[in-house]
């Protein structure tokens, strides 16, 4: 009887140790990051941001329904990022799969939802599959993005937005593999951008022939969306005013003088943060439409100087690149109609991102019109990273040059493309040294000093970012009849390439003191299935599936019986 009352206490001390632990488990988290490219560890930075996150957020994953292996993967990869973050945000991340676009929606209903996620700057893909092989193949809209909604306010994730395109060699399935690298940094800089109250500044530079027209329209609404936009008057202004953070010039036109470029020189000895986008050389596809060829000349910036002394060199030609964008043009003639043809076009390179930096890793190409190459020269202290290059069959044509569009016409000769990954976009970070250290006359410096309230500055005070791209029309959009195209879009193709996560990456770079760019740094495989074999073995693959788990239920289950029997056997 005694040992029966004792078998019996037994249970009721297994029973609470279990609730005990499972009380425990429901407050107590602790997870092991055992993946070789630590696929479930949050950076530092990611879990910091996270931690202001005090309020809920609300995110609806519009990649929902019967999806191909790559976006299945993508998807439960998103759920599993969502669901880390939430531990480190207090439980105030709260995520719902949706599918706007499901098969009960009807026609019209789909044209509105459609519409509306277009003008948020979701587009939709379309997803060609087939049940099992040999079956007809069906087509279905699908939508890679997620929408982040924070009190008031909600900002669109696209999953697969300027995420690297599989490669010549790779598998298709590879963008997926690309898109989860980018998942942790494309939803934290979402949820930093709406739960921080106060945005840095960032300043348009004018005064030097830049445009602010229709063609910088998307790079001037992203500057609006995201940031206390003001425009700088470089002409105009005595000083930079010392609130702005960081200022962007775009295909300046005109002359600077030397008052210009020191006002550009002392902000950046302050610590302010310098992205220029420069066409060094004349040469506009308008002349070649008008005349069927032009010459590219200098446009004779006077600007040289100051961008030498802070470590690059714009060199005075042209990048021709095998990998480049194709222009429609007219070829001929029939029935007295234009035929027109898509052709390659060197002097439209798709530059590649580096992966020595977190700006551009993981970048799909990025649209450049007539560029130039750049050199980086010595510059103390100053450190420097390639950030845009040509491909590896590339060259540079030195100038004046003419540039004709009867070279479409004949085949490119590959053995003459034998430059590779020429510099065309850098990155420089330091303290920088004034241009005009010594050359400043006392009426000047005295001016800045007692009228404007900025002593003149030798050296740099803070470390300062400076980016130099050669490239004006990279941050421009083409504009249509029908008003301004997206940033990076090619109508000729139909395919909008990486020209908006370019400026938007160095933005962050320049302003974002969190340092949640880290994140683009991550890299590591998505392991997808075998679909052949996957087919060819799914009666055993369910077997194992079905079987296996079962056999070890009915196996444990004789195992603890026959240890129940011969204990009490034993009481007996």
């Amino acid at each position: 009887m005694g040992k029966l009352i004792n078998s019996k206490f037994s249970w009721l001390y297994l029973l609470a140790a279990l609730i005990i632990i499972n009380l425990a488990a429901s407050h107590l988290n602790a997870r092991y990051d055992m993946t070789s490219e630590k696929r479930y560890t949050l950076t530092s930075p990611v879990k910091a941001m996270l931690g202001r996150v005090h309020e809920q957020v609300n995110i609806d994953i519009l990649l929902e329904g019967n999806l191909k292996s790559g976006l299945r993967k993508l998807r439960n990869s998103t759920e599993a990022m969502l669901e880390e973050f939430n531990e480190y945000a207090d439980g105030n991340i709260h995520y719902r799969l949706l599918d706007p676009v499901a098969s009960g929606v009807d026609d019209t209903s789909r044209a509105i939802i459609l519409d509306s996620l277009a003008k948020m700057g979701i587009q939709p893909m379309t997803q060609v599959a087939q049940s099992k092989k040999g079956e007809e193949q069906s087509q279905r809209i699908v939508i890679p993005a997620a929408i982040v909604r924070y009190k008031d306010r909600s900002l669109p994730v696209d999953l697969l937005k300027g995420v690297q395109r599989s490669r010549e060699g790779q598998s298709p399935e590879q963008i997926y593999v690309n898109a989860e690298n980018l998942l942790e940094y494309k939803f934290a800089s979402t949820i930093d951008k709406l739960i921080t109250d106060t945005l840095p500044s960032v300043g348009y530079l004018l005064g030097n022939g830049e445009p602010l027209d229709f063609h910088v329209y998307g790079l001037i609404q992203h500057l609006r969306e995201n940031y206390r936009f003001a425009v700088v008057r470089l002409d105009s202004v005595p000083v930079i005013n010392a609130a702005v953070n960081t200022l962007i010039m775009v295909k300046p036109s005109e002359k600077f003088t030397d008052e210009e470029k020191l006002k550009l020189d002392q902000f950046v000895m302050r610590g302010g943060n310098l992205i220029c986008m420069i066409d060094n050389l004349y040469a506009e596809m308008d002349s070649l439409h008008a005349n069927r060829e032009t010459v590219a000349y200098d446009r004779g910036l006077n600007i040289d100087d100051l961008l030498f002394h802070y470590g690059v060199r714009l060199n005075q030609d042209l990048v021709e690149d095998l990998q480049c964008a194709s222009i429609n043009l007219v070829v001929g003639s029939q029935g007295g109609k234009p035929q027109f043809q898509l052709l390659p076009w060197p002097y439209y390179p798709l530059l590649d991102g580096s992966p020595a930096s977190v700006i551009t890793r993981n970048l799909d190409p990025v649209f450049s019109q007539f560029t130039n190459s750049i050199d980086t020269v010595k510059a103390a202290g100053i450190e420097k990273t390639i950030l845009l290059q040509s491909s590896p069959n590339a060259r540079t044509v030195s100038t004046p040059a003419v540039i004709s569009l009867e070279t479409t016409k004949m085949a490119s000769d590959a053995k003459s493309f034998q430059q590779s990954n020429i510099p065309v976009a850098v990155l420089l970070e330091g303290k920088f040294s004034s241009l005009y250290a010594n050359r400043i006359s006392s009426a000047t410096s005295d001016s800045l000093a007692n009228l404007y309230g900025q002593p003149f500055l030798k050296s740099g005070q803070k470390k300062a970012v400076v980016i130099i791209c050669a490239d004006g029309d990279l941050v421009m959009n083409d504009v249509s009849e029908r008003g301004p195209l997206p940033l990076g879009f090619s109508k000729d193709i139909n395919y909008t390439f990486a020209n908006a996560e370019f400026p938007s990456n160095c933005l962050d770079y320049c302003v974002n003191p969190s340092g949640i760019l880290e994140a683009r740094s991550k890299n590591y495989s998505l392991r997808l299935l075998d679909t052949e074999k996957t087919e060819d073995n799914r009666a055993f693959w369910q077997l194992i599936n079905v079987a296996i788990p079962l056999l070890v239920i009915i196996i444990s289950g004789l195992i603890f019986q026959y240890i129940r029997k011969r204990k009490y056997e034993a009481v007996s």
